[in-house]
Parts: structure tokens; C-alpha cells; sequence
């Protein structure tokens, strides 16, 4: 099986709770178990928060949304116009934010980003297996207690 779904979202604070509806509603109907569906609406709102946040581009830009379920995994990717690339950091314990990558990286299986072929912007990644690992989640070793 090999299936994806898109979204264009604008790039407002609000986008992060609707593309985590859109792939909440998808992961239904692909029939995900609840552990990979909500490892991945969270880690889907850290990166869409983390595009309409941070990239510092023209007003009307958009963010896009894309999943894509392969045989046992889930893959979505976040692009935004911004060309700079996000970097993984360790937030001082006072600092309210600059923990999402960090989320992401325990979480997920795999993530990265790159520079979009269009040469316009980025896309930020994550995959999570379908199948639940050692029957804690859908994260990688890190969830292994």
C-alpha cells in the first residue's frame, strides 16, 4: 500500500490544530493504531508550528502538508519558504520554547530536512512505523523504557 494526502495551510498560528485534525481524520480512515496516530499529530503540530513561527518569509506564503503511508510506515513532511534549515538544540530548563525538534527526534523513527528541489524553502520530515515497536509507541529506541 502506498497512499498520500496534501494541505496547503496558511501560515497562522491556527494551522498547527487544523493540520492536526486533517491527519487525525486521514489516520482513521487509513486505519492507523492510536500510538502512530498520535505520536505523529503531535510531532505533525511541532513542524507546522515551527513553519509558521519561525520562517521569516513574505506575507501569503503557505505551508504544506504531505503524508504519505508506505507498508508499515508513516512518513509526513512540512515545506515552508524559508531557505533556512532547522537545527537540533538543547533548550535551557527556563526557556519556554525550542524543545518541538528535540520531541521529534525522540519520537520518531527517522527525521531530517533539506532544501526543496524547487530551490525555493525547506522540507522537514519525520517517519513513524505503523507497527508499534516493543509495545510502547510508534518512536524509535528512544521509547524503549
Amino acid at each position: 500500500m502506498n497512499e498520500h494526502i496534501e494541505w496547503r495551510l496558511p501560515r497562522h498560528p491556527r494551522s498547527a490544530g487544523r493540520a492536526r485534525a486533517f491527519l487525525a481524520e486521514q489516520a482513521t480512515e487509513w486505519k492507523l493504531p492510536e500510538a502512530t496516530t498520535e505520536t505523529a499529530v503531535l510531532l505533525l503540530s511541532e513542524l507546522v508550528t515551527n513553519a509558521c513561527h519561525h520562517a521569516r518569509v513574505s506575507p501569503g506564503r503557505e505551508v504544506w502538508t504531505r503524508c504519505e503511508l508506505r507498508d508499515e510506515t508513516l512518513r509526513v513532511e512540512v515545506s515552508d519558504a524559508s531557505d533556512v534549515l532547522p537545527w537540533l538544540r538543547e533548550a535551557a530548563p527556563d526557556e519556554e520554547s525550542g524543545r518541538g525538534l528535540a520531541l521529534v527526534a525522540a519520537l520518531a523513527d527517522a527525521w531530517g530536512a533539506h532544501p526543496r528541489a524547487c530551490g525555493i524553502g525547506k522540507t522537514v520530515w519525520f517517519e513513524v512505523s505503523v507497527t508499534p515497536r516493543w509495545g510502547f509507541g510508534a518512536g524509535g529506541s528512544s521509547s524503549v523504557l
